[in-house]
């Protein structure tokens, strides 16, 4: 019996166990069905960067949360599972056809929505025959055959003659590669402390990419400010992808209506801002800091004193803002 491959290893049901959610509960507040909550859970389905915040939202966690670590007791479970998955999937000769099918398919310059149409398949079906989640059909294989101009008979051969031959080996490799990425801890490109997690694929890398973290929210006289991924937003277009952005909720009523209420600043740590450039300006060693240290900081517009020095200054009240680490402002967004 064909199994659908773990591409989503998560901690999503321990959570929500640990909060005495039940699961329709969960399906009910994240606008998701029964079915697809159950098959998130178990890992063979994705969540999109919006339902992502959802489902940390209702469930009260970080987005990093729900990513297996190392050290979590549950990490060996999904690896065994991960693993005994892809071996029923070879032992049955699935991973065998559906990598002929793909090499078929290629060779003969087809898409899969266009094979999938030919052979009168839905295009979810068919990609589950390529990746050897699913087994073939006796009313399936002669229509599939003749999308490519063989026999039912004729398919089998040709896709015994592409393994015998080695010449799957590539595609097969792909498949492990990917189930390796997913067994193996990485680093993240984010630079956020993830505490050797299990990214499945680098997943949570993937999803960080249209994220932003947002790292300082308005207290009474500055900006409480905190490198932490606790709250995050889905990245602007433009911004999808920049690791080193992050935005912040202004104090607009300190800065005089010169930034809108209900809006967001996005900076970028990798930019040092010029005169005359908006900034934000932390009063601590940005580099430094941990997700567990909250620090103060300003916007303000970047100055230049007498001697040289870079500082920040806000008009209203007229003030004069210092701190060790000043990044420059790339675009502000309203809510």
């Amino acid at each position: 019996m064909a199994q659908e491959e773990i591409i989503f290893p998560n901690n999503i049901r321990n959570i929500r166990a640990s909060k005495g959610m039940r699961m329709t509960e969960l399906a009910r507040r994240a606008n998701l069905s029964l079915s697809a909550v159950s098959k998130i859970e178990k890992g063979v389905r994705r969540l999109n960067q919006k339902q992502l915040l959802n489902v940390c939202s209702i469930l009260g966690c970080k987005l990093s949360d729900l990513f297996i670590h190392e050290t979590d007791k549950y990490a060996d479970k999904w690896q065994n599972e991960i693993k005994r998955r892809l071996t029923d999937n070879e032992d049955s000769g699935l991973k065998v056809f559906g990598s002929g099918l793909r090499k078929i398919r290629q060779r003969a310059d087809k898409t899969i929505a266009e094979t999938a149409k030919a052979a009168n398949m839905t295009l979810s079906v068919y990609h589950k025959l390529e990746v050897g989640q699913r087994e073939v059909y006796e009313n399936e294989i002669e229509p599939l055959a003749n999308v490519f101009g063989y026999t039912a008979s004729q398919l089998f051969d040709e896709i015994a003659r592409l393994y015998n031959s080695g010449e799957l080996n590539k595609q097969m490799n792909k498949v492990k590669e990917r189930v390796k990425a997913v067994l193996e801890p990485c680093n993240p490109a984010s630079g956020l402390n993830m505490n050797c997690g299990l990214y499945g694929a680098q997943l949570y890398d993937n999803a960080r990419k249209k994220l932003v973290p947002v790292f300082g929210t308005p207290s009474e006289k500055s900006i409480k400010f905190k490198k932490s991924d606790e709250n995050m937003i889905v990245a602007p277009v433009s911004l999808e992808g920049c690791c080193c952005v992050y935005a912040i909720e202004p104090n607009s009523k300190r800065l005089g209506g010169f930034i809108p209420e209900n809006s967001y600043v996005f900076a970028d740590a990798s930019v040092t801002p010029a005169v005359g450039d908006l900034a934000v300006i932390v009063d601590a060693d940005f580099c430094s800091l941990t997700e567990n240290d909250t620090v103060s900081a300003q916007i303000a517009v970047v100055r230049k004193d007498s001697s040289g020095k870079l500082y920040g200054h806000i008009s209203n009240p007229d003030e004069k803002v210092t701190g060790k680490t000043m990044h420059k402002v790339i675009m502000v967004l309203m809510k």
